[in-house]
């Protein structure tokens, strides 16, 4: 991943970061050189990702012991237009772009055909989602013989993670006026999404100065 200066995301963010977006993609590349990607949702605990994949999902088949892995987490998304920057009015040098935020954790990666591994995942799963809840459903809620039936249908992942890579682009390299220009045409968007990188941006820090005294531009 590409990440400027002032994009960059520091430990504690990629953490809340990570557990405000609980489901990625996991990407692996198989035996003859095709790439596999599927939409998983995560648990990420003491630097790994657990997850599972349907056994009739040919990905996992695919997944060499100790097979390189990529696991894409991302946020909400919205297309910035230069019609809303207060410098558009003053030079017209502006163009589109692209807003967003999203971490990154590659590593290698297990494939656990194990019934007890896999039960453990989904109780942790089932448990981060339900467990806010009044009445939260647990796994042990279903009879024991059709949650038997259902494990055998799944299988479980595992990546160790060696690497994390994260940032946050919403227009941290621009002025003020630009900034609040983008944040309001956002929020008169109709999609949700824009609506939610618009809350993004208003508390993204700004971007920090080179050592040169330059502003930081992402090219």
């Amino acid at each position: 991943m590409y990440v400027p200066h002032f994009t960059a995301m520091d430990k504690d963010e990629v953490e809340r970061f990570l557990a405000a977006h609980p489901v990625g993609h996991l990407v692996t590349v198989g035996p003859d050189g095709r790439p596999d990607a599927t939409l998983l949702p995560l648990v990420v605990d003491d630097g790994r990702v657990l997850a599972h994949l349907a056994r009739a999902n040919d990905h996992w088949r695919r997944i060499a012991p100790g097979a390189a892995g990529l696991v894409v987490v991302t946020a909400a998304n919205a297309y910035i237009s230069p019609g809303w920057y207060a410098s558009k009015a003053e030079h017209g040098r502006v163009v589109p772009t692209w807003n967003y935020s999203e971490v990154q954790l590659s590593g290698r990666v297990t494939v656990h055909d194990d019934a007890a591994w896999v039960r453990d995942v989904v109780t942790r799963l089932t448990r981060r989602h339900e467990d806010h809840r009044a009445e939260p459903w647990a796994v042990t809620d279903a009879p024991e013989r059709y949650v038997t039936g259902q494990l055998r249908a799944i299988v479980g992942v595992e990546i160790e993670v060696e690497e994390a890579s994260a940032k946050a682009k919403l227009s941290q390299n621009r002025s003020h006026a630009d900034r609040e220009g983008a944040i309001a045409g956002l929020d008169s968007e109709p999609d949700h999404s824009a609506h939610a990188v618009a809350d993004a941006m208003r508390v993204a820090p700004v971007t920090r100065a080179h050592p040169s005294g330059r502003r930081l531009v992402e090219r």
